[in-house]
């Protein structure tokens, strides 16, 4: 009886453990299937973020509250483009450094800026120091560029 009882046990233990094994194994998931988008609500595809005047003025290092700003020089082709404006004439509304502003002054921004429905009512220029293009910088005396997600935003129609 012992013989029977331990060839029933030799045969049985290992079957019962690969059916134990079978029951407990765990489907293989890719790593995209765990991931979770915290910002799924805040991100709009294909809309970029556009600040209000509050995030502006907060992220700039340098306000200026400036009428006759114009397109003076613009890069398109090769690299990415950038356009250069001028500022005539304007009111220093916030600055980072202690520094005064010369006018007329230039800068530099990224995008092209939409200043047709402004005509020539003063606008806010938000600044930041102008990181990149030394060669530019240097030609054309350079030392700011438009703040990034920033709009356009008339003095007028703040009053």
């Amino acid at each position: 009886m012992n013989i029977k009882m331990n060839k029933k046990l030799f045969i049985g233990l290992p079957v019962l453990l690969m059916a134990f094994l079978m029951s407990c194994e765990k489907k293989y998931q890719s790593p995209g299937h765990y991931e979770e988008d915290l910002f799924a609500d805040e991100r709009q595809e294909g809309k970029a973020y556009i600040m209000n005047r509050e995030e502006c003025f907060d992220g700039s290092e340098l306000v200026i509250a400036g009428s006759g700003v114009k397109l003076t020089d613009s890069s398109k082709g090769r690299g990415r483009s950038f356009f250069i404006y001028k500022v005539n004439s304007g009111k220093v509304l916030k600055t980072v450094r202690d520094s005064t502003v010369d006018f007329p002054m230039q800068f530099l921004s990224l995008q092209r800026l939409k200043l047709k429905g402004h005509g020539d009512d003063s606008i806010y220029v938000y600044l930041k120091q102008l990181k990149g293009y030394r060669f530019i910088a240097k030609d054309k005396n350079l030392k700011y560029q438009w703040l990034k997600a920033a709009p356009v935003y008339s003095v007028k129609a703040d009053k």
